[in-house]
């Protein structure tokens, strides 16, 4: 399975590209609009400020690439962390910044004053979809994954809900609509249910590539 992890100056690149390998895949790391954009396995890390991510996005010629890829030639897109922060419409934490939009959303920051920001280390996941879940392996279990984090997304529909977790309060921890999925979480830091959820995104693809 060949992927791609979008390099735009913001992310864990080489944890990320380790975990995929280690599953299998076989890995590019690129800024490259052209290689982007022709991709069908497609990753978007990154830790930091939605506002940076955009921008970077943007001056690199990666936001046409990532709709070509994704909107037109129907890639598969995994965001990570901001990664899936840039999937919605706009952030708390940029105002008047607009993300991809892909899916209808906002990101807002966490609200409740006794939290200690940023909420930092391992969490458990429960799934909320399972039917046509992109994640199997996860669904009858509430596996715990690390995340580091300030901001959560609110999506503006229930349906494109996969998972949540509670720190303080619910927050949405994992997203998708068609072919497009968010993990809140770091796959690539959270051990053996990270490395299992990397596996279920890879069968994903390769059914759809041979559905």
């Amino acid at each position: 399975m060949k992927v791609v992890i979008v390099d735009y100056g913001l992310g864990n690149l080489w944890s990320v590209r380790n975990a995929f390998e280690f599953m299998g895949a076989e890995v590019t790391v690129s800024s490259d609009p052209e290689m982007v954009s022709r991709s069908q396995c497609i990753v978007l890390p990154g830790v930091g400020n939605f506002g940076s991510g955009m921008r970077n996005l943007r001056t690199r010629g990666l936001v046409d690439a990532l709709n070509e890829a994704v909107l037109d030639n129907g890639a598969r897109l995994l965001g990570i962390c901001l990664g899936m922060q840039l999937l919605v419409d706009d952030s708390e934490e940029a105002p008047g910044v607009q993300g991809l939009g892909w899916i209808p959303g906002k990101v807002t920051r966490f609200c409740e004053v006794t939290t200690r920001l940023p909420h930092m280390g391992f969490n458990s996941v429960v799934t909320t979809q399972r039917k046509k879940n992109c994640f199997p392996s996860i669904q009858d279990e509430t596996p715990d994954f690390y995340f580091v984090h300030s901001y959560c997304v609110q999506p503006r529909y229930e349906r494109h809900v996969l998972a949540r977790s509670t720190y303080g309060s619910e927050f949405v921890s994992a997203i998708g609509k068609d072919l497009v999925f968010g993990v809140q979480f770091h796959p690539e830091k959270s051990q053996s249910s990270g490395l299992r959820l990397i596996g279920d995104f890879l069968k994903s693809v390769a059914r759809e590539n041979h559905g």
